[in-house]
C-alpha cells in the first residue's frame, strides 16, 4: 500500500497532535486522592471515606465546624483505626459546601519525603516553587504540594484565590474603619 505525500503529511501532523493532547493530560496535576476530588460535597466526601479504609473514618464525629456555620473540617486519623494505613491524621475542608483543600499526611515510618517528591516529579515535572519546607505544582485548577515532614496538600485554586481577595476587601474596609475613627478623634 502506498500512501500519497499529502496523506503522510497528515498523519504525521495528526499523530503530533495525539502525542501532545496525551503529553498534556499526563502533566495536568490531580484533582484530589484516590477518589476524593476536589468540589465534592460533604455527604459524597464522607462516602467515599466510608469505603477506603486506609482514611479510618469513623463518621460525623469526625466532622467539626470551622468559625464560619457553613464551612465544615473533616479529620481523620489513622492510628486506631488503620495503623496499616501508610497515612496518618487527614483533613478536608470545605468552603461554601464543596471540597477545597485536601491534606494528606503519610507515615514517616512508612515512606519517605525523597520517593514521593521523585513520583511527583517523574508525573508533573519539576515544582514551579521549591524549597526546604515544600515544594509546590500549580496548574490553572490545583495546586498541589508536598511539605515536610511529609503531607501531601491538594488546593482548589480557584476558591484559594476568592477566598484570598474576599480577606483582602474585609482587611481594606477595617483599615478604612480605623482610618475613619482615628479622624474622628
Amino acid at each position: 500500500m502506498k500512501m500519497s505525500c499529502k496523506t503522510l503529511k497528515l498523519f504525521c501532523l495528526l499523530f503530533i497532535f495525539t502525542a501532545e493532547v496525551f503529553a498534556q493530560q499526563e502533566n495536568q496535576l490531580p484533582s484530589g486522592y484516590g477518589n476524593i476530588k476536589l468540589g465534592m460535597t460533604v455527604e459524597e466526601v464522607k462516602a467515599e471515606l466510608k469505603k477506603d479504609s486506609q482514611f479510618g473514618y469513623r463518621g460525623d464525629r469526625d466532622v467539626s465546624l470551622l468559625p464560619r456555620q457553613e464551612d465544615v473540617l473533616i479529620e481523620t486519623d489513622t492510628l486506631k483505626t488503620a495503623p496499616y494505613s501508610f497515612l496518618e491524621k487527614c483533613w478536608f475542608q470545605f468552603y461554601e459546601g464543596k471540597l477545597y483543600v485536601i491534606t494528606i499526611n503519610v507515615k514517616t515510618s512508612k515512606m519517605d519525603y525523597f520517593s514521593i517528591f521523585s513520583k511527583l516529579c517523574s508525573k508533573y515535572g519539576e515544582p514551579e516553587n521549591f524549597n526546604p519546607e515544600k515544594a509546590q505544582w500549580n496548574d490553572e485548577d490545583v495546586i498541589m504540594s508536598l511539605e515536610r515532614p511529609l503531607a501531601l496538600k491538594y488546593t482548589d485554586k480557584k476558591v484559594y484565590d476568592k477566598i484570598l481577595e474576599e480577606n483582602y476587601v474585609d482587611k481594606t474596609i477595617q483599615e478604612q474603619r480605623a482610618q475613619d475613627f482615628l479622624e474622628g478623634l
